[in-house]
């Protein structure tokens, strides 16, 4: 974002689409695929986009996540994608979206793109437990040693400037009163 675009107003709650994504927008995107929920849908964590657990019809819950407008491009959102299923090729512990019989895993309903994935349990790791943080470790390496094999290209560097002077600047210009 550029300073010029720093300097317009916050959007409105009709104007934001995440505030039009109710439970009925949710059921709809995940039954345009051929799904069909059960009624059940609760909200999970998430620090940016929209993510739910939605029950399907005499089947295991769906987890729906559903992508902040305007913060990731297509491209970067199906990198992201296609490097969780280089990890899952490569027995990694990750949770990767599922594919459609077109091998597609972002969809548009709506105006909202979102993916499903199986629904996964899992439990933070035990941090004084040096085995633990050990197995941890071998995990990073296999997961860096992966990434490691073709660059990332639509995704934005991290940089101090974009990622952290820009980003002070635009809160204190436009968030942080004199």
């Amino acid at each position: 974002m550029n300073r010029e675009e720093s300097k317009e107003e916050p959007a409105t709650k009709e104007e934001q689409p995440f505030y039009q994504l109710g439970p009925d927008a949710v059921m709809d995107a995940v039954e345009s695929l051929g799904y069909l929920c059960d009624g059940r849908q609760f909200p999970l964590n998430s620090y940016e986009n929209r993510v739910y657990q939605v029950g399907i019809e005499d089947k295991v819950p769906l987890i729906a996540k559903f992508y902040r407008p305007g913060r990731w491009s297509d491209e970067q959102i199906l990198e992201e994608h296609q490097f969780c299923f280089e990890l899952v090729e490569q027995e990694l512990p990750v949770v990767a979206p599922l594919q459609d019989d077109a091998g597609r895993s972002l969809f548009e309903y709506d105006g909202f793109r979102f993916a499903l994935y199986p629904r996964k349990g899992g439990q933070g790791p035990e941090l004084d437990n040096l085995d633990n943080l050990h197995l941890l470790g071998k995990l990073l390496g296999r997961i860096h040693a992966v990434g490691a094999e073709r660059p990332f290209i639509p995704r934005p560097v991290l940089a101090s400037q974009s990622f952290g002077h820009d980003a002070a600047a635009l809160v204190s210009e436009r968030y942080i009163p004199s």
